[in-house]
């Protein structure tokens, strides 16, 4: 999701890599679950998230949006995330000891926060979202903190994903009719996430889905 905001008015101003140390542990949060509620529809799910999820709490997509997700449009780019419920729009994966019942499946965004994701020259760094999380936090290395096994596969799939999702909204753009439009975001989310997933190598399987999507949506230089 794009932010029109510039990086000094929501960060600390740094770029941080996978080994830098980063001022992000709130060590163990001290009670506070503020990050998993009142999130609206940020918290997006890419494949990688569905993948964890339906093979973690052996569901279907179907399943998982009937439950735990909901789909809306990003920027033109129809998308699941996790609905926030109840009065006070908590994460349906929160417990009663206000902790998170599913924290080994937790999606990538979670993962991340309070950090953040900035793209240039075709792959991105890590920034320090300011005003975001009020709690005592520690420096600890960015890799240990998002807690992603294969980082270096991971980081892989996350650029493609990215400039792969940026494809798609400028050709939504580009093109703006309707019946078009429905038909790519049909495709986006048959190939991505509604098609089960094997519980095996992730990355095969995404890789073996991008290249059936690329038979029908060319690759674009940007």
């Amino acid at each position: 999701m794009r932010r029109n905001v510039t990086l000094e008015e929501i960060s600390d101003g740094k770029l941080y890599g996978p080994n830098d140390m980063v001022k992000a542990d709130a060590q163990g949060c001290a009670g506070c679950s503020k990050c998993c509620q009142g999130m609206g529809n940020s918290i997006i799910l890419d494949p990688y998230d569905v993948f964890r999820l339906t093979t973690g709490l052996k569901c279907s997509m179907e399943e998982l949006l009937q439950k735990y997700a909901q789909l809306n449009v990003v920027d033109g780019v129809i998308l699941p995330n996790l609905r926030m419920t109840g009065k006070e729009e908590r994460c349906p994966f929160l417990n009663a000891q206000e902790r998170c019942s599913i924290h080994p499946l937790r999606p990538g965004v979670c993962r991340l926060f309070p950090l953040g994701r900035y793209y240039e020259n075709g792959s991105f760094r890590y920034f320090l979202q300011t005003g975001e999380c009020t709690a005592l936090r520690t420096k600890v290395k960015v890799s240990k903190w998002i807690d992603t096994p294969d980082g270096k596969r991971n980081q892989e799939f996350i650029i493609t994903w990215h400039y792969l999702l940026k494809e798609v909204e400028e050709l939504l753009w580009e093109n703006g009719e309707d019946s078009f439009c429905r038909n790519l975001n049909l495709f986006l989310l048959n190939t991505f996430y509604f098609a089960p997933y094997a519980l095996e190598d992730f990355y095969s399987q995404f890789e073996e889905r991008l290249a059936r999507f690329r038979q029908v949506v060319p690759k674009r230089e940007f």
